[in-house]
């Protein structure tokens, strides 16, 4: 069902642009016995419920015509939030210079989680932390998250 979540973002994101706000992403998870289709929204000056609930109206009927799930779900949209998941390319673009926290599948010197300033660098990132730069690419990092503002 992973493709699920993919196939909704394309089907989805030029009506969400429209309602003035931008697909961040969406995904599609099973929380207990339920499912989930969340779509995350996003703008400069910040989410609304009156966003949240514009984009419901705008692209319940698409998802509903396509019919990319084939099981029973809670449709929910919503803010990425402060320490947002940095899952696309272009997330990590919306955030140069800020703090992230940077998970990796394969340790450095013994550590697979750093957290620094972010710089992009062709297909990956620059991550400046207080002890060194780390160049990573994209394939690298299991989770990215903005950070907190310690």
């Amino acid at each position: 069902m992973a493709n699920a979540a993919e196939r909704v973002y394309e089907l989805i994101k030029e009506t969400v642009e429209t309602q003035g706000v931008e697909l961040w992403d969406v995904r599609f998870l099973k929380e207990g016995a339920s499912w989930y289709l969340r779509v995350f929204i996003d703008k400069s000056e910040g989410i609304t419920i009156d966003d949240c609930t514009n984009v419901s109206h705008a692209i319940d009927p698409i998802i509903d015509e396509a019919d990319p799930i084939d099981k029973a779900y809670y449709l929910e949209v919503c803010s990425p939030g402060l320490e947002r998941e940095l899952t696309r390319p272009f997330h990590y673009e919306k955030v140069v210079g800020q703090k992230v926290r940077v998970k990796l599948y394969k340790a450095i010197d013994g550590k697979k989680e750093f957290t620094g300033l972010l710089e992009l660098k062709n297909e990956g990132i620059i991550l400046k932390t207080e002890e060194a730069e780390l160049e990573l690419s994209y394939k690298d990092i299991s989770k990215a998250n903005l950070c907190d503002f310690e």
